[in-house]
Parts: structure tokens; sequence; C-alpha cells
């Protein structure tokens, strides 16, 4: 599991038109299609609910000095191509939600059904969400809940 891999590659799938906010939102997303997939999962260190919804720390503190704006090219790793599998579930979240703001991406991880609510405490930071939360989002999601 490599995070920033995957910031690589959704970087790359972004045309490097993506924010720190929006970062962490496709990489939440993209990691719940791996779990789906019953996969290993994307992240090396686990998300955290924090009030804007699902982060994962580390990318946040090395991507953070960007806030809003678009994140230049500062991944040293490579991304993953088409035969890797991560790639499909990365691929298929920036298919869907790449072109979408921020602020729907919010609105998409604060689903009251989801793992960020269970574990939501507002102001807190250093709440885990568990990937067996996540895997459940999933499932409810797939169900069409």
């Amino acid at each position: 599991m490599s995070t920033l891999r995957a910031a690589r590659t959704i970087w790359n799938g972004c045309n490097g038109r993506v924010s720190n906010l929006s970062m962490q939102k496709l990489l939440y997303l993209s990691h719940m299609l791996e779990l789906g997939a019953g996969r290993d999962g994307l992240v090396s260190q686990n998300f955290e609910a924090w009030d804007y919804g699902p982060v994962e720390p580390g990318l946040y503190h090395y991507l953070k000095a960007y806030g809003s704006n678009y994140i230049p090219d500062v991944f040293s790793s490579s991304a993953y191509d088409e035969n890797d599998p991560e790639y499909e579930s990365i691929s298929e979240v920036i298919r869907q939600l790449g072109d979408v703001p921020a602020s729907k991406l919010v609105a998409i991880t604060h689903w009251e059904e989801g793992a960020w609510s269970k574990h939501y405490i507002p102001g807190m930071r250093r709440v885990t969400i568990p990937d067996e939360d996540i895997l459940e989002e999933y499932n409810l999601r797939a169900k069409g809940a």
C-alpha cells in the first residue's frame, strides 16, 4: 500500500487540477472501492474523521502547504498503471467524481450512514476510521442505502 503512489495516480487522473481537500476525498473513495474489491486498500495509515471528512493525516501534512490551491507535481513516486489492480478503483472514482467540486465531495463523504459519521467528533483529530467500517459503508452504498 502506497499512499503517495495512489495520490500520484489521482493527481495524474485529474491532470493536476486537484486540491488537498479533493485529493483526500478521492483517495478515501478509491480506498473504499479497493476494500470492496476484497483488496487491502490504498493507504499506509488509517483514515481519520476530521471536520471536513475522512483524512489520511500523512498525506494531509505532505500537501497542506498548498492550501485550497491545486497541488503542484510534488510526488516522487510513480503512479499505478493500467496493469495494477489499484488503478481500476482510482480511475473509476476519477471518472465519476474527478471534476466534482470539493464541497460536493465533502458532502458525499459526510453521508450519515457512512464510516466518517460513525466516528466523527466535532473539532477532534486522531479519531481513526477503521477499514472494517469503510468496507461496511461500501457495502451499504453498493446496496443503494
